[in-house]
């Protein structure tokens, strides 16, 4: 009665329980990390570093993934895939140890049912894992498109503001505000070599002026006159009648008939003399009586030379006079446009700063689109599900060597009893 105690549950087990299969397969966390980087001409640098995803000790990326594919949206997800709900598709058994592995166990009414279970849950796991990796990448996506709006509009104001000084001043750089400073110093070198040259030239002048006892303007006419050929005739018109008044002074008296002819003939000579004086000239009498009339010789090349020296001092002060006037603009100009250079300079500044900025704020987007591991590190399959040979259950040996023991332990109970009744009956 004790044996059948023991052995119809056991048989009754074996014969009634559902044959489950059990399909096994491992994931491995690859260690190290992952970097790139990339050289942007004319931009700068973008670097993208991904940590290994043993690299912090608060956070065990094993135990993270086990709690992700126990979920139960990635097991809702996998029963879907097989048309099966939630309850009938079962829960895996998942161990991870101290290395990189997470093991899995699924089982199945049969072999291909458990195999399949298993990919589906893998796949289950792997779409979730990417749709998490892209939601990641949106979100920092979307928060460095709002970063980077601010950076364009910061971009656009500066550039907007340099633009309104540019067309209000006329000052494009900082540069052409150093070339008009350098010119105006170039100029105001100039004047100043220009103001001793007429300084020299008016000494020199004044100098030969005084020499002479003529002034330029008067030695000018005196030339001009002995150029004219009318002139010329007349004057010696003039001394043959001084011949003539002399010769009759000296034979008659003043109130002779003859002298007051001759005085007469000279007067009216010297009169038509300094009429056409006056005409080539255009200078009053009495100017033309300070004229010196007689220029010969050595002379007439001083009065000539004075001319000459005195046009050079002419011309050499009209330049001077030029140059001083543009030399003032320009110094209003350079006063005027100080301080508009100085806030295009930091304009530009503020500018080249943001543009950078813009265009490594660009960069650094575009790189972290490949750093798709920094938070959830890559995982690969290493052992996929299998396809099991034979049932993990129910366990035929574990029950036979169950009911053998509890048949071994009654024999010995019935042997005890039996020897423990000899001993009290004697």
């Amino acid at each position: 009665f004790g044996g059948a105690m023991i052995w119809a549950p056991i048989t009754g087990y074996l014969r009634t329980a559902p044959l489950t299969f059990q399909s096994t397969s491992s994931l491995i966390l690859p260690g190290s990390g992952a970097s790139a980087s990339m050289n942007l001409n004319g931009i700068g640098q973008a670097s993208s570093y991904a940590n290994s995803a043993f690299s912090s000790n608060s956070v065990s990326p094993t135990e993270t993934y086990k709690r992700l594919i126990g979920a139960d949206r990635i097991l809702e997800a996998a029963a879907r895939s097989m048309d099966l709900s939630r309850a009938e598709f079962g829960k895996p058994r998942i161990k991870v140890d101290q290395t990189s592995l997470i093991h899995l166990e699924m089982t199945g009414g049969s072999a291909e049912d458990a195999q399949a279970r298993g990919d589906a849950l893998l796949a289950a796991f792997f779409a979730e894992l990417d749709a998490l990796r892209l939601d990641e990448q949106t979100t920092r996506e979307d928060s460095g498109l709002a970063a980077i709006g601010d950076y364009r509009a910061s971009v656009a104001t500066t550039r907007a503001d340099i633009a309104r000084l540019q067309r209000e001043t006329g000052l494009i750089s900082a540069d052409q505000y150093d070339a008009i400073v350098e010119a105006t110093r170039v100029l105001e070198s100039r004047v100043q070599d220009l103001a001793a040259t007429l300084q020299e030239k008016t000494q020199s002048v004044a100098t030969l002026e005084a020499t002479l006892g003529s002034p330029a303007q008067s030695a000018a006419a005196t030339l001009k006159l002995y150029a004219d050929a009318q002139f010329i005739a007349l004057t010696e018109e003039v001394g043959l009648h001084a011949a003539s008044l002399a010769e009759a002074r000296s034979r008659f008296g003043e109130g002779h008939p003859r002298v007051q002819e001759a005085r007469a003939a000279h007067a009216t000579a010297k009169s038509a003399a300094l009429q056409q004086a006056g005409a080539v000239t255009g200078m009053s009498e009495p100017a033309l009586q300070a004229l010196d009339l007689a220029p010969a010789g050595a002379r007439a090349e001083l009065l000539a030379e004075l001319v000459r020296m005195d046009a050079q001092r002419a011309g050499v002060a009209e330049q001077h006079a030029t140059l001083s006037a543009r030399l003032t603009d320009e110094l209003e100009r350079l006063h005027a446009l100080a301080a508009p250079a100085a806030r295009l300079q930091d304009l530009q500044r503020d500018f080249s700063v943001a543009e950078a900025v813009f265009a490594s704020a660009i960069a650094r987007t575009q790189s972290t689109k490949s750093d798709v591991y920094a938070s959830y590190p890559l995982v690969q399959v290493l052992e996929n599900p299998s396809l099991p040979d034979r049932p993990s259950s129910p366990n035929r040996k574990l029950a036979i060597a169950a009911g053998a023991a509890a048949t071994l332990m009654l024999l010995m109970g019935l042997s005890l009893g039996w020897i423990r009744s000899s001993v009290i009956g004697r």
